[in-house]
């Protein structure tokens, strides 16, 4: 494939990514819903490419030269190899210019979110694997590596889903892959919906300490357009262009970064060939992917440029920006190359575990937040139960929506628990190896150990955060 044809796949994918901004921009119905423009615009991609517009054309007219819809093969095989590229990208950035807070701060502050957290994306492990077991396995044919799935979509999105495609295949199971981008997609829908409806209903009941329900967000949030005197630089230029463009300088953090990630993943794959997975033909890091050692980098990097870097060359802002790129262009190239043909043939697995994640968290929030958070509840809790159905982002939409005015310990809570939360689920360590654990040593053992995780945080919530022991 020419170089030529990978760029314009890009233009085409940025010309989709805009459309679906103005698209938004249109519609009052999907600004109260605050879907991503990325999340319109790879709807959009579907629906005009091989899966929906190329079909219909292909059974009406017989002719084949449509079969991918208004693109063209080459263009769907650079979008679908996007994801797992760019979900490096995203994870790698976590890190790089956040300024880490002292443990204490972090734990005082923080505690009650991360033991919610946790036992809101164990319990998510516990849940999806007893339905591998119980009813996915016996009575329809996938693997137990499904009970995987609603973390992975869920807390871990459509990057982390991505970014998984390649342990899927590894497995044989290809179609969890598309499993895992339908219930991202899920979860960013109902999360939004979801949480919405739970704070009217604790707003009716009393159950806020802060006036919120979405008829205060203001019209700028919703249509996602920032006015003209509330317009702030995108980055701080933190070196002259005259030396190296600033942007360059953040990309060429993030290169390095991934290289450093990949450098300890193929070091690791390469002692176990030799040591344990020679020993028990035990393989585990031939199925990681690379992301979350990207962040671990990132965290390398971090330590190295605190400790040396006497100019403070990074800026927070410009490393959020490259983030943000990589991760509308991954969610939209996901969302484009989605297959729905797997969805059709795997639809009641797929409604069976999207119905049993939405009801496991909000069942779970309504009767641990108030046993885990000392105070705020509802408003800190909706930070936790936004992240555990759509990813960070929504958890940061829910929390606006409940506190406006940021009067409660809400943001900095949320901000502090994914210190210690992101390096382990929600796309982490523990996310990248759950499918690689259970194809080596069964579901009943990966069962047992994330049931023991979900108690000892449920227990850890209860009693060292809980309103009877903090005031």
């Amino acid at each position: 494939m020419s170089a030529d044809m990978i760029g314009m796949a890009i233009v085409v994918l940025s010309l989709i990514l805009v459309f679906g901004k103005w698209v938004r921009l249109q519609s009052s119905t999907l600004q109260k819903l605050f879907l991503p423009s990325s999340l319109i615009g790879g709807f959009i991609a579907l629906l005009l490419g091989p899966e929906v517009l190329g079909r219909m054309i292909t059974a009406v007219t017989g002719n084949e030269m449509f079969n991918y819809g208004f693109f063209t093969e080459d263009m769907y095989e650079v979008w679908a190899s996007l994801p797992g590229l760019l979900i490096n990208v995203v994870f790698a950035c976590l890190f790089i210019g956040f300024i880490l807070p002292k443990p204490k701060e972090i734990w005082k502050t923080g505690g009650p979110q991360i033991a919610l957290g946790y036992t809101l994306s164990w319990g998510q492990y516990v849940v999806g694997i007893l339905l591998a077991l119980l009813v996915l396995s016996p009575l329809y044919g996938l693997p137990p590596a499904a009970g995987a799935l609603i973390e992975i979509g869920f807390v871990g999105g459509h990057g982390t889903a991505a970014g998984l495609e390649g342990t899927f295949e590894q497995i044989g199971f290809p179609e969890g892959y598309d499993l895992a981008v339908g219930l991202a997609t899920v979860g960013v829908l109902s999360g939004v919906i979801t949480g919405v409806i739970l704070i009217n209903w604790a707003t009716r009941r009393g159950k806020t300490q802060v006036l919120g329900h979405p008829g205060e967000v203001s019209l700028e949030k919703q249509v996602g357009v920032v006015e003209h005197h509330k317009r702030e630089s995108a980055g701080q230029l933190t070196t002259s262009p005259m030396s190296i463009e600033p942007l360059s300088l953040h990309v060429a953090y993030v290169g390095i970064a991934i290289f450093t990630g990949w450098l300890m993943l193929t070091g690791l794959q390469q002692l176990e060939q030799v040591t344990w997975g020679a020993w028990t033909d035990v393989e585990l890091m031939a199925y990681m992917p690379l992301f979350p050692f990207a962040m671990i980098g990132g965290i390398f990097l971090q330590l190295f440029l605190t400790a040396f870097d006497k100019y403070d060359t990074v800026d927070r802002g410009m490393v959020l920006r490259i983030q943000g790129l990589a991760l509308d262009l991954l969610i939209v190239s996901a969302l484009a190359t989605l297959a729905l043909s797997v969805l059709g043939t795997y639809f009641v697995p797929f409604i069976i575990l999207s119905a049993a994640g939405i009801m496991w968290n909000v069942i779970a929030f309504i009767y641990l937040a108030p046993r885990m958070i000392p105070n705020y509840w509802f408003e800190r809790g909706m930070g936790d139960l936004g992240q555990s159905m759509g990813v960070a982002a929504t958890g940061l939409l829910l929390m606006r929506v409940a506190d406006p005015d940021n009067k409660t310990p809400a943001m900095n809570a949320f901000g502090y628990k994914q210190i210690l939360f992101e390096p382990v689920v929600g796309g982490g360590l523990f996310t990248a190896a759950s499918i690689p654990f259970i194809i080596q040593f069964g579901p009943i053992p990966v069962l047992i150990g994330v049931t023991i995780l979900m108690a000892g945080f449920w227990i850890l919530g209860v009693v060292a955060f809980g309103p009877n022991k903090t005031k």
